[in-house]
């Protein structure tokens, strides 16, 4: 899975692999409990905190080692977390969050990567953004609807969190490429 990705970068690779697991994972679990602070049940669950660190890992992945380490880090991340979240949550919350992860990951690659030369925050801002909207349509319409639950009601919560994380996301991925001053990645 590694091909084409130099040696230098195989251990941001994996670390990038490890930390999506481990962000789609939490969030599938953190997806089933709603959020009770401040009266947020209805529009809110714990899963909205923990995902939108998955555009960030993919946007930093995207910047760091290019569009096609990226795509492997989504796949990596997809097959393991779809398995992991089958096994550590309900079943169609694993099917909708991994069909919403490819969809939602993949568009922010390609978003990303066709904006990667223009100003330093409109590719993690456009992709995130983009991404998860897409990824947020999906995601609550395969896994709630025909539920009873307040799925729209979260939606339009986990979005506006989104959204706020995408805008808050780009002062550590400015530092991030600061500190790596690297050639743009292809």
């Amino acid at each position: 899975m590694m091909n084409g990705i130099g040696k230098a970068d195989r251990g941001f690779f994996l670390f990038s692999v490890v930390a999506m697991v481990a962000i789609v994972v939490a969030s599938n679990i953190l997806v089933q409990y709603p959020f009770e602070p401040f009266g947020l049940a209805d529009w809110l669950t714990w899963g909205a905190f923990t995902y939108p660190l998955a555009f960030f890992v993919t946007d930093l992945t995207n910047r760091q080692i290019g569009a096609k380490g990226a795509r492997q880090v989504v796949y990596a991340g997809f097959l393991v977390a779809v398995v992991l979240s089958a096994v550590l949550s309900e079943p169609r919350i694993a099917a909708a969050s991994g069909l919403a992860f490819l969809v939602g990951q993949l568009l922010d690659v390609t978003v990303f990567n066709s904006l990667r030369r223009q100003t330093w925050w409109r590719a993690p801002l456009a992709a995130s953004a983009l991404g998860s909207l897409v990824d947020t349509a999906v995601f609550f319409s395969a896994a709630f609807a025909f539920s009873g639950l307040p799925w729209l009601g979260w939606a339009a919560g986990d979005l506006a969190v989104k959204l706020g994380f995408a805008l808050l996301l780009l002062a550590p991925f400015r530092l991030f490429i600061a500190y790596y001053r690297r050639p743009l990645a292809a």
